[in-house]
Parts: structure tokens; C-alpha cells; sequence
């Protein structure tokens, strides 16, 4: 089986924030690992295919419970 970016189910968490797959899978394909990978200006993941007002308050929320 081919095991792409796409064909891999990464879950609905990413880095712990439960975004759902979409997100999570369309953060993942544009190179982010972490929370701490991501721009300070989460709004600017909006251009990303997949990456939706939801996902980006609940990155916002996740990353305070963080303290950054």
C-alpha cells in the first residue's frame, strides 16, 4: 500500500489539541509538527486547505494552556 501524506490517518489531534483529522492532516502537510512550529499569527492558517475558524480557536486555546 502506498502510505502518502494523504493516505496516512493522523488522527483528530494535533500536538495534543483535538482540531479534527482535516485540520490536523492539512497542518501536517504543510510542515508543522508541533504547536511550537506554528506562526504567532495562527489566524494567517487560514490559507491553508482544511484549516477552518474552529481549528485555529481551539490551536489558540491549546496554546495558552501551554504558556506561549
Amino acid at each position: 500500500m502506498d502510505e502518502t501524506n494523504n493516505s496516512v490517518d493522523r488522527g483528530s489531534a494535533f500536538d495534543g489539541v483535538k482540531i479534527g483529522r482535516p485540520a490536523t492532516r492539512a497542518l501536517i502537510n504543510a510542515g508543522f509538527e508541533s504547536l511550537s512550529d506554528l506562526p504567532v499569527d495562527l489566524e494567517s492558517l487560514i490559507e491553508i486547505h482544511g484549516v477552518g475558524p474552529k481549528a485555529i480557536s481551539l490551536l489558540q486555546h491549546g496554546r495558552g494552556e501551554l504558556g506561549t
